[in-house]
């Protein structure tokens, strides 16, 4: 039976704020959907030291590029297509989530889900404003169960499925 999935932003969560939240939900393997996996204001989270730092705590750590955000327009892709997205960014991911790479990206990705229990990292805290958004839609559409961590002091928030009728 497959694992649920979590999704996290790292903010600006000192590495053990972080592990505690990961920690405090079972993950056992964190897969990294930024397009740059680095920060320049909390390097904690670049990928030559977060690995390192969540082996020590038993957490496996991959950097899945082709989930990753900050993508450009898709000239291929109708402008029509995608346009519920009103918001550049999301409108372009969307069109990226259209893709062979992104489909093969999240293939793996439930394919880890099969025997880990993964949480889905990028930067932004709030999982409404960040392209895991999309990810746990599609996730969603396949059946998957996701919860959305916030803090400590919030338990997860679990996402339904919508129906469409």
């Amino acid at each position: 039976m497959a694992h649920p999935f979590f999704t996290i932003g790292h903010a600006t969560h000192s590495i053990e704020g972080f592990i505690e939240l990961l920690q405090g939900s079972s993950i056992t393997y964190l897969a990294d959907v930024r397009t740059v996996p680095r920060s320049r204001t909390n390097p904690q989270y670049n990928r030559d030291t977060l690995p390192q730092s969540l082996a020590a705590v038993s957490i496996g750590y991959e950097h899945i590029a082709s989930l990753g955000g900050l993508r450009s327009r898709k000239r291929e892709v109708p402008r029509e297509t995608n346009a519920f997205w009103q918001n550049g960014s999301f409108h372009n991911y969307a069109d990226h989530a259209m893709s062979a790479a992104f489909h093969e990206g999240l293939a793996h990705l439930r394919d880890l889900g099969q025997t880990q229990r993964c949480a889905i990292m990028c930067a932004e805290t709030l999982w409404w404003r960040c392209h895991r958004r999309i990810i746990t839609d599609y996730l969603l559409a396949a059946g998957e169960t996701v919860f959305h961590i916030l803090g400590l002091e919030h338990p997860p928030i679990m996402l339904q499925r919508i129906l469409r009728r």
